[in-house]
C-alpha cells in the first residue's frame, strides 16, 4: 500500500542523461556506408586488372593493335600499263645538258583587278637534254677505207638535240598568286590542266637554251673519240671523221 501523503508520486523514477554528454542520445550505425565503399574498392581493382590483361596481350601481340579511326587511308585504283609500240633505235648518245629555268607566269584579264581575276605562277623546272648521233642515217658510202688498209674515213650525220625531259621530281611551284574568282572556279570545278601550260614553257626555254649551250660540239668530240679508239682496236692507224648536217 502506498504510504499516505505520497499517492501522487510515481512508484519509480527513470534515470536522468545528463545533458551534453555523450551517450545522452543512443547511437545509430550506417549500416550501408561500409558495403558501399568495399563495392567501389573491388570495382575498380577488377577495372584495373582488366586494363592490365589488355595491356598485356596487346604487347604480346595476342590482340590487334589499335589505330586511329580517323587515320588517313591511300587506295591506288591505277590501271596497268598497256605497251603502244616498240621502236628500234640506233643512236648513240654521246652528251647530256641538266638545266634549270624559273618560269614567271601572268595570268590577268584587261580592266579586271588582279585581286578579282588573277593568276600568277613562280614554277622552278629542272630538265635534262640529250645530244646524240644517229647511226642509222650513214649511208653505204658513209666509210671509205684508204687503199694501204691503215686509214679510214667516216662520215657522220650531224648530232642532234632532244626535247627537254623535264624532271618532277626536282621541279617545283616557288610561289603561287591567285584572284578570287581563280580561287572560286577552283572550288566549284577546277582544272587539273592549269600547271600544264608552265610545265611546257619550261621545256621550251630549256631546249632553247640546249641549243646555244654547245652539247652540239661536245657530242661530236665524244663520238669521234669513241670511234677512234674502237677503229684503231681494229688495226687502222689514221682515222678521219667529218659530220655532215642531213
Amino acid at each position: 500500500m502506498s504510504r499516505s501523503g505520497d499517492v501522487n508520486t510515481p512508484t519509480r523514477e527513470f534515470p536522468e542523461y545528463p545533458e551534453g554528454q555523450p551517450g545522452s542520445q543512443p547511437s545509430v550505425a550506417d549500416p550501408g556506408s561500409g558495403g558501399f565503399r568495399r563495392g567501389l574498392f573491388w570495382f575498380a581493382g577488377v577495372i584495373g586488372l582488366v586494363v592490365v590483361l589488355v595491356l598485356s596481350t596487346q604487347a604480346a601481340g595476342l590482340l590487334p593493335s589499335w589505330r586511329n579511326p580517323f587515320a588517313q587511308q591511300e587506295t591506288d585504283r591505277t590501271q596497268p600499263p598497256v605497251l603502244q609500240s616498240i621502236q628500234d633505235l640506233s643512236r648513240f648518245v654521246a652528251a647530256e645538258g641538266s638545266f634549270q629555268v624559273v618560269v614567271d607566269l601572268e595570268q590577268d584579264r584587261r580592266y579586271v583587278p588582279d585581286f578579282l581575276l588573277n593568276q600568277r605562277t613562280l614554277f622552278v623546272g629542272v630538265g635534262t637534254v640529250e645530244a646524240y648521233v644517229d647511226f642509222g642515217q650513214i649511208g653505204e658510202d658513209a666509210i671509205s677505207v684508204i687503199e694501204d688498209g691503215t686509214s679510214v674515213q667516216i662520215s657522220l650525220p650531224a648530232p642532234q638535240l632532244t626535247d627537254a625531259d623535264l624532271d618532277l621530281t626536282k621541279s617545283y611551284v616557288f610561289a603561287e598568286q591567285r584572284g578570287l574568282l581563280n580561287r572560286l572556279g577552283e572550288v566549284f570545278g577546277g582544272d587539273p590542266n592549269r600547271r600544264r601550260q608552265v610545265y611546257e614553257l619550261a621545256e621550251e626555254r630549256i631546249t632553247a637554251a640546249a641549243s646555244e649551250s654547245g652539247i652540239a660540239e661536245r657530242a661530236e668530240e665524244n663520238t669521234s673519240k669513241m670511234l677512234t679508239g674502237l677503229l684503231r682496236s681494229l688495226g687502222y692507224d689514221a682515222v678521219s671523221i667529218t659530220y655532215v648536217a642531213f
